[in-house]
Order: structure tokens, then sequence, then C-alpha cells
């Protein structure tokens, strides 16, 4: 049986979305030239382009570069790589106009930034209708970091607004020194999303919202509940600038699982050590339910999530997106049977208990209206 969503997609890419954008940020020496490499060497077919202050400092194998302008290079993958100079909204303006349909866009700061002011950029610009932002993720150096730099302003707002932090170069350091580094982390940010990454590693599907739900890239085709499959074009333009932001913390129970509801694997993340766990219902739920999933029980070994979401509370067909601790949801149009699509990505996840949370969000027979999220 093919999906709904399958048939939703071109709805999905809708061009009042945007091009979604990732902001990286971290210290000088963190590891973020070697984490954009990694993304220009890994977007199996992804147009994507990249901001930075010099292009020059990125070192891009000379063997992708095709062609050098003044302010871009131009990869052999359909990647870009251009130079902010002065003026950022500007530089986005370049990127947009270019004639092929690139897919994302993901710009670094410099070192010694505050990443709000560029996502400010973006949120309440005339870029606002043009693109959104996706994520803010910011790399943190194991090895160099020393525990002073929590007084810095700068290096305190990298961590608190980043939906996620890369503790990089985790593998030139003690046990009992990350440890103390994620303590420390934690006291800036409550419940935040970390990962320990060695030279910038990590799988893409974790921090670019672009091919996280394409069954045929990141989860494994031959699953035998593969009629389920959430097949969607390469852009997913898919939900609003509008960021809710939650704390959310753990809360582990013992729940028994339901069959109708599949873990589909994925050989891109589980050689990383994450996991993918799929609920869905042909029933909806409560968005007041949902939104206590949201802030009371959803672990901070969840980092990216996106569904396609029923609530009973409101006729529309809304995409959801997580990345950290903020999400995103946006409105758009059923154009057939509604139902609740939705992939959770971490590391060392309970699906059982997560399973159940989820079934506890199903709208029970007698139905009482919300006022919607965040009322």
């Amino acid at each position: 049986m093919q999906s709904a969503v399958t048939s939703e997609s071109q709805a999905m890419d809708a061009p009042k979305q945007g091009m979604p954008v990732t902001i990286i940020t971290g210290f000088l020496g963190s590891g973020k030239t070697t984490l954009l490499n990694h993304i220009l060497n890994n977007q199996q077919g992804l147009k994507t382009a990249v901001l930075v202050n010099e292009f020059g400092e990125i070192g891009i194998d000379n063997e992708l570069i095709v062609s050098t302008g003044e302010n871009m290079v131009e990869l052999s993958n359909g990647c870009i790589c251009c130079t902010i100079n002065n003026d950022l909204v500007e530089a986005v303006y370049k990127v947009l106009e270019r004639q092929e349909n690139l897919d994302y866009l993901v710009v670094e700061t410099t070192g010694l930034a505050d990443p709000l002011p560029v996502a400010l950029t973006f949120l309440g610009t005339e870029l606002r209708d043009l693109t959104r932002l996706d994520s803010i993720i910011t790399v943190v150096d194991a090895a160099n970091y020393s525990l002073d730099l929590f007084n810095s302003q700068a290096a305190y707002s990298q961590i608190s607004y980043g939906d996620i932090i890369l503790l990089n170069k985790a593998d030139l350091v003690e046990e009992s020194t990350l440890n103390e580094l994620e303590r420390k982390i934690g006291e800036v940010k409550e419940g935040a999303r970390i990962i320990r990454t060695t030279r910038s590693q990590v799988p893409l599907p974790l921090i670019l919202s672009v091919g996280l739900f394409e069954s045929d890239k990141y989860f494994d085709a031959a699953d035998e509940h593969d009629h389920h499959d959430h097949d969607h074009d390469h852009a997913h333009h898919d939900h609003d600038h509008h960021d809710h932001d939650h704390d959310h913390s753990a809360c582990g129970h013992d729940h028994h699982d339901h069959d109708h509801h599949h873990h589909h694997h994925s050989n891109h993340l589980e050689n990383d050590g994450f996991t993918s766990i799929s609920f869905q219902s042909d029933k909806p739920l409560s968005i007041r339910k949902f939104q206590y999933f949201l802030d009371n029980q959803l672990p901070t070994n969840i980092f990216r999530a996106k569904g396609i979401m029923w609530f009973d509370e409101s006729p529309k067909r809304h995409i959801f997106h997580l990345c950290g601790k903020r999400f995103t949801l946006d409105d758009d149009e059923w154009k057939g049977q509604p139902k609740n699509q939705l992939v959770l990505i971490g590391q060392n996840l309970d699906r059982e208990t997560l399973i159940t949370q989820l079934e506890n969000c199903i709208c029970l027979p007698s139905k009482s209206r919300g006022k919607g999220f965040g009322k």
C-alpha cells in the first residue's frame, strides 16, 4: 500500500517553506572546517551551499573543485562554497539567485562569534520567507577547551543556542575529562544533546534535516515493513521559522510494544552507534498529550525527529521537525487519508518505552478539543 505521505511530497516542498539552513558555530580549532568538509564530501546527491568567511581556509579536496570564482568555488558533486565577505544577507541572496536548485545552506560563524545574530538574520529579515533555520550545531574542542571558557559570553552563547553539541576530539582526552565537560555544558544548557565525535565525523541525518525521512538513503529498503516507506524528494522544506523551545527531560517507564509500529534499521546510522525508531498510527494524536511527551518524556539521547502528524484538534496535516530540543511544526493540507508517521533517531533508545509513550498520545474516543500547541 502506497503511503499517503508519498503522494504529498510535492506539497511538502512548497516554495513558501524556503531553503533549510544549518548554522555551525564553535571556537577556533574546534573542528568546524573538518565538519564542513565532511558535509561537502558526503552529500549523496544533494546540492549544498556552504557560506564561510574565507573558503580558502576550508582546504577543499582539489579533485572536487570544478571551478573557482572570485567569491565562489563550485564542486563536482553540485555543492558550492561561497565567501560571506561583509554582508551575510547579500551572500545568501547570491546563493538563492543561482539557477540550479540547491537543497541546503550551511553557514559557518567565526570562532569568536555569538551565533544568535546570525540566527536572527534568517529569522528577522527579508530572508525569513526564503529560508528556514533548521538547526544550530556547536562544535566543542574537548582536547583544548579550558573550563574558563564557560565564563566567556561567546562560548556561553554558542552552547546555550546550540541545538546539538558535538564534543569533538573525544579520542584525545580521558573519559573523566569528557564527563566533566559534559557536566559543565549541562550547567549552561540543561538537558543538552551532546554527541562525542572524532575528527567531526557525525552521521549527517543527525545534523541536517535533508534526507532524514528518505527510506532509500538512510533506512534499510529490505525492511520487512517496506510498504510503509517514506519516499520524499531530496529537499525537505518542511517547517516554519517559529521555534518552540522546551526543556525535555528523560522519563523511563516499563511498557509493552505494539506490532504495528516498526523499527527501521539504518546501516548509515547504526555503524556510528545510532538507531532509529518509527512510529505509525491511523488514529489522531492529542496535541496536549503530544506536547506533554515533548516537554516531559523525550530523552536527551534523541537528537533528531521528523514526521507527518495528525492531531484530533486540527483538520490540518502537520509537518513536525525536531533537532536537539527545538521543534517546529508547519501546517499543510491533507491530500490522502490522515495518519501519523514519526521517526526518532538517537543513541541507546528504549524502544518499548518510547513507542508506548507515543501510543499514550493517541486521542481517546471521547474527544476533548484543545487550543493547539503552546496555548
